[in-house]
């Protein structure tokens, strides 16, 4: 009988006198785990991408817009049915369950001037409670005080990228900019929030709703706003808020039971979780896709394995003449394909470890390297080590000493 600590022994002298090909077949095993780290990695950091860029959104939103206009049958889009109104917006901040905040807003693309500076920007319309409901916040100067809304004050506050293309290193805070001719004082300036997507969201102005109405863009019927937005106290209560803008908005406007109705709600929740579960379903794939290579390095090390029993017909011989056992054949050829997987699933790790980080260096992916993933990488390369080394292990322990000693 031979021991373990014998048969493992045997086992690592035989890896290290053919250290080419143990190299070789390890070579599969290397990159299958490289690759699934990498894909996960990519996976992950697009998860993380994708929940801050909510965040960033704001959670619990519920964005009210005027339905589509209809011109000789042509449907203009969304919002081009002016419907919505600041009386609404009242409405629902009075009578609907669950609401945190809401706000109107108008909005859209003005020149920004200052001195001989000018800049393309979107201008917003909106009160303090928007600022709150998107999660900006102020670096510099104050948000707008009731007394700006109901006096139509010529106030602005300015996210960082326009601060950066007026004023380059300059406070901008109590200059004055013109917002499409309109002389306007910044109030404000916002703390930098990044871009989600292709969108920058410090690229904008905001301004006072009533001021936006009366002084900059103009509206063919007074008071009405582009859309409203609604934050819920939390995720529970969105439904039943959704409900109940529903209810109150079809009464105010007298929309009846077959009518069409003259305003859309969205809900930021549904939105979020399809685009998390696509998020989940594309890492799934990356994951599964890179593993196919794993399962080609295990066809790799059975293929090599056998090749190893044949050439070593004559010392399984010699082993099982002076005592070996058929179990202890099968633990030598097992434990040597579990050492090439988990060596090769090593080297895998910090290879797609640093390929990773590589990655998020020289491109602009986000990746993010999660200790599950290096376990599951691990695990897999083990579990490929032995399910494919089994076979070999198996034909080499019933293989007939006699004959074993007799091959040449």
């Amino acid at each position: 009988m031979i021991d373990f600590k014998s048969t493992f022994k045997m086992a690592l002298v035989s890896l290290k006198t053919n250290k080419m090909r143990s190299s070789l077949t390890s070579l599969g095993i290397i990159i299958g785990v490289g690759a699934v780290i990498v894909m996960l990695a990519i996976g992950s950091g697009a998860s993380t991408k994708v929940t801050k860029d909510m965040e960033a959104m704001g959670s619990n939103l519920l964005t009210i817009r005027s339905a589509a206009a209809n011109q000789s049958g042509v449907r203009q889009g969304m919002g081009t049915r002016p419907s919505l109104t600041l009386k609404d917006t009242a409405a629902i901040r009075k009578y609907v369950r669950g609401v945190e905040a809401v706000a109107p807003v108008s909005n859209g693309s003005k020149q920004i001037v200052y001195g001989n500076q000018n800049w393309q920007t979107t201008v917003y319309g909106t009160t303090a409670s928007y600022l709150t409901i998107k999660n900006y916040e102020i670096l510099t100067g104050r948000n707008f005080t009731k007394e700006d809304i109901k006096n139509s004050n010529k106030v602005a506050i300015i996210g960082a990228t326009v601060a950066s293309e007026l004023f380059g290193d300059m406070n901008p805070v109590g200059k004055t900019i013109r917002v499409d001719g309109v002389p306007f004082r910044i109030a404000g300036l916002l703390k930098t929030k990044g871009s989600t997507g292709p969108f920058d969201n410090d690229d904008l102005v905001f301004i006072p709703i009533t001021t936006a109405q009366k002084k900059v863009f103009g509206v063919y019927f007074p008071g009405t706003v582009n859309m409203i937005v609604v934050k819920a106290q939390n995720s529970e209560v969105m439904n039943y808020t959704e409900e109940d803008i529903d209810e109150i908005l079809t009464i105010r406007h007298n929309i009846g039971k077959n009518q069409e109705k003259d305003f859309e709600i969205r809900n930021s929740a549904e939105f979020q979780e399809r685009l998390k579960s696509t998020v989940k379903t594309f890492s799934i794939l990356l994951g599964s896709i890179a593993s196919v290579s794993l399962l080609v390095g295990g066809i790799g090390i059975m293929n090599i394995m056998l090749v190893s029993v044949t050439e070593r017909t004559r010392e399984i011989g010699i082993r099982m003449a002076i005592g070996a056992r058929a179990s202890d054949i099968r633990k030598q050829f097992l434990i040597e394909a579990l050492m090439l997987a988990i060596i090769g699933g090593l080297i895998g790790v910090v290879a797609g470890i640093i390929t990773a980080k590589a990655v998020t260096l020289f491109s602009d992916l986000t990746t993010e390297i999660s200790a599950f993933s290096i376990v599951l990488s691990l695990s897999f390369s083990a579990i490929v080590g032995v399910v494919f080394g089994f076979y070999p292990a198996y034909k080499a322990s019933l293989l007939n000493p006699i004959e074993a000693l007799r091959y040449e």
